[in-house]
């Protein structure tokens, strides 16, 4: 027989054995309709997974992207970087200025006879670009321009990276946070049902003690929660810039699922589109640039040169060329430091394309694993859980098991919820990652879409947090 009832309780009828009305009730929480016949003040609650409802109102993620790369000082900087390298080329395309010369004084006769006045010269000398220097020198600069545009496209692909990490952060604690607000409501109802049946003698005092702890870790999660959510805002505010006000809300959930392409295609996308791999390409033609105008500029410089004498007697006009020797200075110096730098930058370029497919292979293996951690929580592990919180509900009605397994129960169906968000992020990270990888901008439409349940698998509809018991 089942122990008493607490007062206030209707008593079981007569007839089945409780064995029976277990297995019936067990049966009953297997189906669709589980608990229909029982008030909603008699079921427990069951936090449902945070992250399923989507907010209304508030910053998206393509808008959090535009403010970031607005006019931020840092996006202004890589703008003003790339500028100069478009100067630079003005600069490699401009042809050397001529010299103009005048020199003026007194003529004097040191002989009687002699004639004296005035006598000035006027002479002008203009150096010739010559056309492999002046090729080689505008080819450098435009491997500068090039490697500030990959530097440039670089700066944007990480931008929306972080932007988007920080954004799924906040979605992040902030289904935590209502998972946790969940938990605490919950638990301040038991522990108020408990406290009851203490006063009245119906249950012992040490399941008091046990939920006050409950509750107090309860609270304690809650707040390190908020805490949480606080200063994730803080960290994507700081990096979107001020534009984006103190208080603001987000939109959009924790994705269930996010397609990407195959592993070899998004191999070939990274090898063509990277911009630190391209970074690295321009800088090694660049480099090799460079080292073509250091041996071209061991050609000896030539100008024209164009003078004029006038004394008092005499005019002289010459014209002719003025050629450096390189004698002494045969820019040994600077060829073999652009050589050794054309070397160095050919292999950091082998290096990042090293680098750039081992990382794919890092993020593409991170995303396979959260698919499948995903899947299985979803599919699983939650329902799983929430099968056995129904089973220690059933068996707490009928005083089979007492509070303290039902709580435990709970903690093993908070856990595995809390783990299935944990999935979730990891999985929008992973994304992240790769599409930064493959330069996959969120304001194009190559950019992955997350899709995402409309309700959570696991999730339930609220009830009473604590089942009516047959005693314990």
């Amino acid at each position: 027989m089942f122990p008493h009832r607490p007062p206030g309780f209707p008593p079981l009828p007569d007839g089945p054995s409780p064995a029976a009305l277990l297995a019936a009730l067990l049966l009953t929480l297997a189906t669709p309709l589980a608990g229909a016949a029982d008030t909603p003040a008699a079921k427990p609650a069951r936090p449902p997974l945070a992250g399923a409802a989507t907010p209304v109102g508030g910053h998206s993620l393509e808008q959090l992207v535009a403010l970031a790369l607005s006019a931020t000082p840092a996006t202004e900087a890589a703008r003003a970087q790339r500028e100069a390298a478009e100067a630079g080329i003005r600069t490699a395309r401009a042809f050397p200025n001529p010299e103009v010369e005048y020199v003026a004084g007194n003529v004097r006769p040191n002989v009687p006879g002699g004639s004296s006045g005035n006598s000035y010269t006027v002479g002008v000398t203009q150096p010739l670009d010559l056309p492999w220097v002046r090729s080689a020198r505008i080819g450098t600069a435009e491997a500068g321009l090039r490697v500030a545009e990959a530097e440039y496209r670089g700066f944007l692909a990480d931008v929306e990276a972080r932007v988007k990490l920080h954004y799924y952060e906040v979605l992040r604690r902030e289904a935590e946070l209502r998972a946790a607000e969940e938990d605490q409501k919950l638990m301040e109802d038991i522990r108020g049902r408990i406290a009851l049946l203490v006063n009245t003698g119906e249950s012992a005092r040490y399941e008091l003690i046990k939920a006050d702890a409950e509750m107090l870790s309860a609270q304690n999660r809650a707040k390190s929660a908020h805490f949480r959510v606080t200063q994730a805002k803080a960290a994507l505010r700081q990096f979107v810039g001020s534009q984006l006000p103190v208080e603001f809300s987000l939109l959009g959930t924790l994705p269930t699922s996010l397609a990407v392409a195959p592993l070899p295609r998004l191999r070939e996308e990274i090898l063509e589109r990277n911009p630190e791999l391209a970074r690295s390409r321009q800088e090694a033609e660049q480099a090799e640039a460079k080292l073509s105008l250091e041996r071209n500029l061991r050609t000896p410089a030539v100008a024209l040169k164009a003078t004029r004498d006038n004394d008092p007697d005499v005019r002289n006009d010459k014209i002719g060329v003025v050629v450096t020797i390189p004698l002494w200075d045969r820019r040994g110096g600077p060829v073999a430091e652009a050589g050794a730098q054309a070397r160095r930058a050919r292999y950091a370029l082998e290096q990042q394309r090293f680098t750039l497919l081992q990382s794919l292979e890092g993020a593409y293996h991170q995303y396979e694993i959260a698919t499948s951690q995903v899947a299985a929580l979803e599919a699983g592990i939650v329902r799983q859980a929430e099968n056995a919180l129904k089973v220690a509900e059933a068996a707490y009605r009928y005083g089979e098991r007492g509070i303290l397994d039902y709580l435990d129960a709970q903690r093993v169906y908070r856990a595995a919820r809390n783990e299935l968000i944990t999935a979730r992020f990891e999985l929008a990270a992973a994304v992240v990652e790769l599409d930064r990888l493959r330069t996959a901008s969120l304001l194009s439409p190559s950019a992955a879409a997350p899709v995402t349940a409309p309700a959570a698998p696991a999730a339930a509809p609220a009830t009473s947090p604590l089942p009516a018991t047959s005693g314990h």
